[in-house]
């Protein structure tokens, strides 16, 4: 073959492999396109959008999606079905996909044996009601002190001081000399002054039967405990109901816990109390409620109980850490997760699913706390299934429907005088913009921005604050109105029809 066929035989080789390439890359790309078409393509949906809303601030409405003005977050659609579903049923209705994106999570209501009792941190402390103070009966002389300080625990009548009262020994050598004399009637006198004179009745005992003056007194302590102050010295000088020294007895001792006041009721004066200390492992002590103080701390919302320990060997100390249950036996409740119900302030309301992406709004009567726990006391039933997180897109959507509104104008009761005034009092806005829909009590606009609440151009729904104000008008209208805020969103006051074309 000459090289010039050679040549041209290359040359044809290299164009039809050229070629086969470029089909086979084209039909790859658009076998793969196809494929990835096919997948993000999003299924279409048929029903009719009414409008777009902010899920936190339902009252507002929107005509175009995008995002809210007011919260970092995307407009929400609400479809014609969904409404209509709702109104319907007493109830709400929520897109399920919304209601996963926003983690819309049940619980069972249901029935458990909850214990009455509780357990509390607890401090041990010094029985203050058992507390004696030495004093000086009358003015003298410090002679002897025993080898105490503060802390020390003595025992009962043990030696605390020495006195010397020159006084005494005057008033003893008159009291002797009178005895002396026989004189019954004077001998009782000068007896009695010794008395009064601060003498103890085993003083002057001691003086008749030994006929010697005792100018020197000793004082011991009355009861055996823990010397927390001891004011005397050798050689001081004391005078007349001067303080020697404070004891306090170690035979009981309390112990003071702080009580949630949602558990108030658990603790009554005279119940009975366990204790556990970790300086006695395995060890379970006796006592009761002594008291529960009558004030509450402002800043930890608890009560302070106070229960009472024996304490035989002394073996509790003042500032121990211990563990103290009080409470009766366990008893059955419906109880739901706290997080399930909202409260208001003026009711509690917890939402039941009557089917998936179906909620209610179902007031109740709630009871005690026990952690994560909360007792129903009416409104709900074993069984039924409750929103225990994410409710608050739930309860816009009912909000927005008015579904609370009517459940509280049905149990409501009538207002006082005074409401009016308060809401006349509320400050007025003005806006123009044109009626979309219209009842005898509430009108739809698509309004202009509101410069004195500093909202965009949006359409939502308002109530009228007397019915039939807007009789005489129709939908298309252009409008200038007032309205204002009041305990059901916001109701129009005033409306005036403007020339059309006279709002944007």
């Amino acid at each position: 073959m000459s090289p010039q066929k050679k040549l041209i035989t290359v040359v044809l080789l290299v164009a039809i492999g050229a070629g086969l390439g470029w089909g086979a890359a084209r039909w790859r790309q658009g076998s793969s396109s196809s494929a990835d078409g096919a997948s993000v393509s999003p299924p279409a949906d048929d029903r009719k959008v009414l409008y777009w809303y902010d899920p936190m601030l339902p009252q507002h409405k929107f005509d175009k999606p995008g995002k809210s003005p007011f919260m970092d977050m995307q407009l929400v659609p609400k479809y014609a079905g969904e409404a209509a579903a709702g109104g319907a049923a007493g109830g709400v209705e929520v897109d399920p996909r919304v209601a996963q994106m926003l983690g819309v999570r049940t619980a069972t209501a249901e029935k458990q044996r909850i214990g009455t009792s509780i357990q509390l941190p607890a401090t041990v402390q010094l029985n203050e009601r058992d507390v004696a103070i030495l004093q000086a009966r009358t003015a003298g002389f410090v002679q002897r002190v025993a080898r105490l300080a503060p802390g020390d625990v003595v025992a009962a009548g043990a030696f605390i001081a020495e006195l010397l009262v020159p006084e005494w020994a005057g008033a003893q050598q008159e009291f002797l000399a009178l005895r002396r004399t026989g004189d019954p009637a004077l001998t009782s006198a000068a007896r009695q002054r010794l008395v009064l004179l601060g003498m103890p009745t085993a003083l002057v005992q001691q003086v008749e039967r030994t006929g010697e003056v005792q100018a020197l007194t000793s004082v011991h302590a009355p009861i055996g405990g823990l010397v927390q102050e001891l004011m005397v010295r050798p050689g001081m000088t004391v005078s007349q109901g001067m303080s020697l020294a404070r004891i306090t007895g170690l035979s009981t001792v309390w112990l003071e816990a702080a009580l949630p006041e949602v558990q108030a009721a658990t603790a009554r004066v005279g119940e009975p109390v366990e204790v556990t200390l970790s300086a006695f492992p395995g060890e379970t002590l006796k006592g009761k409620v002594t008291s529960v103080l009558p004030e509450a701390s402002s800043e930890t919302r608890t009560l302070r109980v106070r229960a009472e320990l024996p304490n035989p060997r002394g073996r509790l100390r003042a500032g121990m850490f211990a563990q103290m249950r009080l409470g009766g036996a366990a008893e059955e409740a419906l109880v739901v997760p706290a997080e399930a119900v909202i409260r208001t302030g003026e009711r509690a309301i917890v939402y039941i699913v009557d089917q998936p992406g179906r909620f209610t709004p179902v007031p109740v009567r709630i009871g005690r706390e026990w952690g994560d726990k909360l007792e129903v006391l009416a409104g709900l039933q074993a069984g039924q299934q409750v929103v225990a997180s994410g409710q608050f897109l739930i309860d816009s959507e009912a909000s927005m429907q008015g579904l609370l509104q009517r459940q509280a104008a049905a149990s409501a009761v009538p207002a006082s005088a005074a409401a009016p005034q308060v809401a006349a009092s509320a400050q007025v806005h003005q806006a123009e913009g044109r009626i979309t829909a219209l009842t005898s009590q509430d009108v739809t606009l698509d309004h202009g921005p509101v410069p004195s609440l500093k909202w965009p151009a949006m359409q939502m729904g308002f109530k009228l604050a007397q019915p039939g104000q807007v009789d005489g008008f129709k939908a298309g209208d252009t409008v200038r109105f007032t309205f204002r805020e009041s305990a059901d969103g916001y109701e129009v006051t005033g409306v005036q029809r403007e020339p059309k074309g006279g709002v944007r």
